[in-house]
């Protein structure tokens, strides 16, 4: 399998494309080194950069130390077969007129990514909740571990690249149990259509509206071509400045490709579904879902790309589809792996299951007890339970306990009448996937836990 790296091809695409990324942005862009990754009192190292902490900054040594494991690049390890086959069907799925293969994949770009790259290339929202401190993980106010792979869509369409597949580690604040981890892997791709090719038979069919109207974020009323206003998301049949008969042919083929994804990885006669959604960064927008143990599960989302966005990256007369899909739902699914935290094992066990690019079901290496303990704590006074953020404690359940915590969940919330303070009572489930684990073990950390709540955020232990 042929994967290039960014700097093997975008040199090319300089000299073509006037909107190119500086050879000191490439160069930080791909992932060459180790992370190197040290969390100092004012700064931070990551990649041979440093950062300035600020108010922002909330990196946890905890999810620095997966910066560098590259689980997807693993030889045999289930993420990477997965992302093998992935890329496997659309090599074939798309060729060039001598038989090469159309998309390129980049597979090793650095996770820091700033917040312009992270969101506001892709149409997100200022006030979008995905951009809270509560739910990433910032290195200051303006650089972050990305998201989503979808965060370096915008400077390899710049670079001139018209069929891609990027695949990378994302970071996310998230709840704990046994399919969240604050690490996992995607998968995003898009693909741009070109009016010449689109109707390439009919050429008098053109990919945008001659006149069209829509409305910039003021709320002020716009007609014509020119500029790249920002578009409400509300018409889920197309955008304005779209031709329906564009859309529809981009979708079908979107669609064509996509589900033939999952009937290669699960099988033809799968049980399939699409279901209308909302992205900010396409429009319209799809989630494709599979009948799966008796209930839809959702497997990736979609849509045709917004606009907006193929301009300001200097592509004019295009329309384009994305997708994008997680490694770990996909490979707990095909493998019948049912805990996230088995896809970090080092243990032979796990790992020498899966050879040779085979798609075989997991077979525990055994089966170890729980340990559960509550957790009660009073707020600081004046705080309420709604501005407690729950992420920030599982941040610190994760960074004290580590891969031992198996689920963290609220099970009580309490005022009392007469104070007005409140209380939270959280029950942590801890497991070890690789032996037996002591409740004495259990109560030393446990404690550690509530000592690091005491401390951060002046809770009282109840």
């Amino acid at each position: 399998m042929l994967i290039f790296s960014i700097r093997q091809i975008v040199p090319r695409a300089w000299r073509r494309h006037p909107a190119c990324l500086s050879s000191e942005r490439l160069h930080q862009t791909t992932r060459n080194y180790g992370s190197q990754a040290k969390i100092n009192k004012d700064t931070i190292d990551l990649y041979r950069q440093q950062y300035i902490r600020d108010s922002w900054t909330n990196l946890t040594p905890k999810v620095l130390s997966h910066l560098d494991r590259n689980l997807h690049l693993q030889r045999n390890h289930p993420l990477s077969i997965v992302r093998e086959r992935i890329v496997k069907y659309f090599y074939g799925a798309y060729l060039s007129p001598r038989g090469n293969p159309l998309f390129s994949v980049y597979d090793n770009l650095s996770p820091v990514v700033s917040v312009e790259q992270n969101f506001d290339q892709l149409l997100i929202p200022p006030n979008h909740p995905s951009r809270a401190k509560s739910d990433c993980y910032y290195v200051n106010k303006d650089y972050l571990l990305r998201a989503h792979t979808t965060a370096h869509q915008v400077e390899l369409i710049q670079a001139g690249l018209d069929n891609f597949l990027v695949v990378g580690d994302v970071y996310r604040r998230d709840e704990i149990d046994a399919t969240h981890y604050p690490v996992f892997h995607q998968l995003d791709a898009v693909r741009i259509l070109h009016q010449d090719k689109l109707f390439e038979r009919n050429p008098e069919l053109k990919v945008h509206e001659t006149h069209y109207k829509t409305h910039l974020s003021n709320g002020s009323p716009t007609t014509g071509t020119t500029g790249s206003p920002l578009v409400d998301c509300i018409d889920q049949h197309k955008q304005p400045c779209h031709t329906l008969e564009a859309v529809k042919l981009c979708e079908h083929e979107m669609k064509k490709i996509l589900v033939g994804l999952v009937q290669k990885l699960f099988g033809e006669s799968i049980k399939y579904r699409w279901v209308d959604a909302y992205f900010p960064f396409t429009q319209p927008s799809w989630e494709l879902e599979i009948y799966f143990n008796g209930s839809w599960l959702e497997i990736l989302g979609c849509g045709i790309t917004r606009n907006e966005i193929l301009e300001r990256a200097g592509v004019q007369n295009s329309i384009a589809y994305a997708f994008g899909v997680g490694l770990e739902r996909l490979a707990m699914i095909l493998f019948d792996i049912p805990d996230i935290r088995l896809f970090w094992s080092t243990d032979s066990g796990f790992l020498n299951q899966f050879r040779d690019d085979r798609i075989v079901k997991y077979k525990p290496i055994s089966s170890y007890p729980q340990c559960s303990n509550d957790l009660s704590f009073w707020l600081p006074e004046g705080m309420t339970i709604d501005q407690f953020a729950l992420n920030d404690f599982y941040d610190i359940v994760r960074s004290v306990g580590g891969d031992i915590i198996e689920q963290v969940t609220l099970i009580d919330r309490f005022t009392h009448p007469k104070t007005g303070k409140s209380s939270l009572c959280f029950r942590i489930v801890y497991r070890h996937m690789e032996r037996t684990l002591t409740q004495a073990e259990v109560n030393v950390v446990h404690a550690k836990i509530g000592s690091e709540l005491v401390e951060m955020y002046h809770v009282s232990i109840r």
